[in-house]
Parts: structure tokens; C-alpha cells; sequence
């Protein structure tokens, strides 16, 4: 069964919540898998593992609580949020699968920019090189099970959620955002993590564009 994939263009977060629940909750055997493309006005979002230190000063942007996993992140205008509504059960393979195919699909948009992604043991998302984007040399990962971020910025994080089989909740990838809000947060729960965008990499292209192609990847990546 295909995904159905629809732009929204800007959409408000909690309306768009409320949407993606009501389409879980109502969905039945047949109910085809879609994927729905936005971007938010300006909120940092706290996921089921958020804590509040990690909130350092929030100011006049809105805090809102979140069901998805996960801790605090922010989204904004200029980054692309991919939220795929999917029936894993139908699909055929289980959420971990999942995930590395969600990133998978940001990976390839990324190279589609010349841009090299890479994944982070034990944190979920999709991390460059802050010194060199483009290189495709493997990161060299400190021993032990704590992520190591040393030179890296993260460009998207991933924060799910998964009822009866069924996934929303998503992807956010950044395309070109004013990232002052990253430095009020520990993003994702890790002080010091620094956030990037394309833009800050040198890549230059539209919401639109980025849209599309991660729209396209995920519709081939999260096929049966």
C-alpha cells in the first residue's frame, strides 16, 4: 500500500497533534499509511522523558507537553516536520526497524545536498560534521554506552510515538531556522549539544525543496 503524502505548509502544533491521534485512533485494517509535511510557528516541546532542568530559559516561546518519546526540543519556521502515520504490523518490520529507517531517509536527503549524516549510539537523530559536513570518514565513537557528540551538530531529531501498532509523531529536519532558541535548552536532553541547520553548512535551498525530498525518501524508505 502506497503512503499518501500531504503538505501542509504551516500548521498549528496542537491542532496537528489532535489530528494525527484522531487518524490513529480511528484507523482500521485498511486505512492507508500516510505522511504528512509542515513546519510550526516557534515552541519547544517536551517529550515523556523530558525533564524541566533541561529547560533553561524558554522566555516568551511556548512550552508544551508532548506524548511522543523523548526529551525537549524546538521546532520553528524553516524546519521541515515529516510525520509519518503508519500501520507497522502492516508494513512488516518493528519500531527499531523503524527508526533506522526514518533516519536512513534523512540521510539521503542530506546527501542529495552533498551533505554526510551520520547516527549517534544511543541517540536517536541525525548528526554532521561540524568541521567538514561533506566527509564521509566514519565518526570515531568513544568507548562505552553514553553518546559522544565531539564535534558534531545535530541537524534532526526523531521523537515517536507507536498505539496499537501504528506510529505518528516524527522527524524534524532543519533546513534554515533561527537556531537562537537551541542555546535556552539542553536539546534532547544533552547540555551542550549544538543544533545545526543546512544553512549554517553552507546549504542553500527552500522549505519547499527540503520537503520534497524528504518527503520522497520517506515514501521509499518506510515501503513495506
Amino acid at each position: 500500500m502506497t503512503i499518501a503524502i500531504r503538505m501542509l505548509g504551516r500548521a498549528d502544533y496542537a491542532a496537528t497533534v489532535h489530528a494525527m491521534q484522531e487518524y490513529t485512533a480511528t484507523r482500521g485494517p485498511d486505512t492507508p499509511d500516510a505522511l504528512w509535511l509542515c513546519e510550526h510557528a516557534a515552541l519547544y516541546t517536551q517529550g515523556l522523558a523530558g525533564k524541566r532542568e533541561h529547560m533553561l530559559d524558554p522566555g516568551d516561546i511556548p512550552v508544551l507537553a508532548s506524548n511522543r518519546g523523548g526529551q525537549i526540543t524546538f521546532h520553528g519556521p524553516g524546519q521541515v516536520v515529516a510525520y509519518p502515520l503508519m500501520d507497522l504490523r502492516r508494513a512488516g518490520y518493528f519500531v527499531k526497524e523503524y527508526v533506522h529507517r526514518v533516519e536512513e531517509a534523512v540521510i539521503r536527503t542530506l546527501a542529495h545536498f552533498g551533505v554526510t549524516g551520520h547516527r549517534v549510539r544511543a541517540a536517536p537523530g541525525v548528526y554532521v560534521r561540524l568541521a567538514d559536513p561533506r566527509s564521509h570518514a566514519m565518526l570515531p565513537q568513544a568507548p562505552g554506552p553514553a553518546p559522544d557528540f565531539h564535534g558534531l551538530g545535530k541537524i534532526a531529531a526523531l521523537g515517536i510515538k507507536v498505539s496499537r501498532h501504528c506510529t505518528y509523531h516524527g522527524v524534524a529536519l532543519n533546513v534554515a531556522m533561527d537556531l537562537e532558541p537551541y542555546a535556552r535548552i539542553n536539546p534532547c536532553g544533552y547540555a551542550g549539544l549544538q543544533t545545526v541547520d543546512l544553512s549554517t553548512i553552507g546549504v542553500r535551498t527552500t522549505w519547499t525543496e527540503a520537503a520534497q525530498l524528504l518527503g520522497r525518501q520517506l515514501g521509499t524508505w518506510l515501503a513495506p
